[in-house]
């Protein structure tokens, strides 16, 4: 295990939003003692419908801000959004070597090791589903299971903006285009959650798919990976806090932070 520092530096985690929340509450419960800085790049949101060099563009300013502000001062970062890793690790990585950069990719190799009709759904944004990083991975698992890929327009803008009414009906419409789900050969019996948005909706897909298709997202694997690889750990026994901002309306993060995760602080404008 990294020995402690006496030095407390927060982990940033960022996304296009709130949907990022689901990555940090699992940071949460893996790092207790750890402090958090949380950006939800809302005003620029979202970003699985803008173009690659747009995406990127946002990562590289929100991870120089997140590196460069007094009182931050990063020890390692999360992107925590599918598209946001498809577009800009690899370059971020490049540019920050002495960062640990952690990202998320869509759980398709957790969701095989479940899957026993090998018939496996993808909900995701269009801009993951197109990049070439999440081809790369499809490519190299398609052997292994039949992977039914759904883009899903609309829907983390609607989960964003906590639109009941507009993500039921999303929901119903998606997964009513990927075919039928169930537990008999040629079914859909395992479903991954391409986005950190959509574990927020989980009930209402559970609900649409059956109590026996079991839902895959990210979460935990990369709160396990962030563990990993950061080179110090609190020395505090005093749970970790956290600092929220976001580039859009702060009344949406603080919302959902306490919504989802009982968290209750103050979000700062952030203006980049």
């Amino acid at each position: 295990m990294p020995e402690a520092s006496q030095v407390k530096q927060p982990i940033g985690v960022f996304d296009s939003g709130v949907g990022g929340l689901s990555i940090l509450k699992a940071l949460r419960a893996e790092l207790p003692r750890e402090d958090f800085v949380y950006v939800a790049d809302s005003g620029f949101a979202p970003y699985g419908e803008r173009d690659q060099g747009f995406v990127l563009a946002r990562a590289r300013a929100i991870t120089r801000d997140l590196m460069s502000q007094p009182g931050l001062a990063i020890q390692a970062l999360v992107i925590a959004c599918n598209t946001a890793t498809a577009a800009a690790i690899h370059l971020l990585r490049r540019e920050h070597s002495d960062l640990p950069i952690i990202g998320v990719e869509p759980a398709l190799k957790p969701a095989i090791a479940l899957s026993q009709t090998r018939r496996i759904g993808v909900m995701a944004t269009r801009g993951t589903l197109n990049s070439q990083k999440f081809r790369t991975l499809l490519a190299g698992l398609a052997d292994q299971a039949q992977f039914v890929c759904q883009p899903c327009d609309g829907l983390a803008d609607a989960i964003e903006r906590d639109d009941a009414e507009k993500i039921i009906g999303l929901c119903r419409q998606y997964t009513k285009d990927m075919g039928q789900f169930g537990s008999q050969a040629g079914d859909i019996d395992t479903l991954v959650l391409g986005c950190t948005h959509y574990p927020f909706a989980s009930e209402r897909l559970q609900a649409l798919v059956g109590p026996g298709v079991r839902l895959v997202d990210n979460g935990e694997p990369v709160a396990r990976q962030t563990h990993r690889m950061l080179t110090s750990l609190s020395p505090d026994s005093a749970p970790g806090q956290c600092r929220l901002f976001s580039t859009g309306d702060p009344d949406l993060l603080q919302s959902a932070a306490r919504r989802w995760l009982n968290i209750d602080v103050p979000v700062q404008r952030l203006l980049i």
